[in-house]
């Protein structure tokens, strides 16, 4: 068992929903979270104020620090499902630009449904 873990662009999550239900991943969390990686956001420097309203714009929005608004997704498949939902995640948020996203592979070495105290992969709905 796996735990995908995706950190996409919020516009993009009602596709990838879509794609994973279509490739038979069905159960998922997502939350919404801030971040910022390598990429720097390309400000004009012909604007005078430009850097100014943007972080003023932004902090109307609620974020700090210059931190982009992003969805994680949290995923666990069994290891025979892990390249499909990784592959699938990739097809809907590819765009080539900076910010398309990362996805993290973890290993889960136990699960159990609370309900009926079932364990191992028989949790999984897939």
């Amino acid at each position: 068992m796996k735990e995908v873990m995706a950190i996409i662009r919020m516009n993009k999550m009602n596709q990838t929903k879509k794609a994973l239900a279509e490739a038979g991943i069905s159960s998922l969390y997502a939350k919404d979270c801030l971040g910022r990686g390598k990429g720097t956001i390309e400000i004009p420097q012909y604007i005078e104020g430009a850097a100014e309203r943007y972080a003023d714009v932004m902090q109307e929005l609620g974020v700090s620090g210059r931190l982009v608004p992003k969805r994680m997704i949290n995923i666990i498949v069994p290891d025979k499902l892990v390249k499909t939902t990784v592959n699938t995640i990739i097809g809907v948020n590819k765009t080539g630009k900076s910010g398309d996203g990362k996805i993290f592979v973890m290993p889960v070495s136990e699960s159990w449904r609370v309900r009926t105290g079932e364990s191992g992969d028989e949790v999984l709905d897939m």
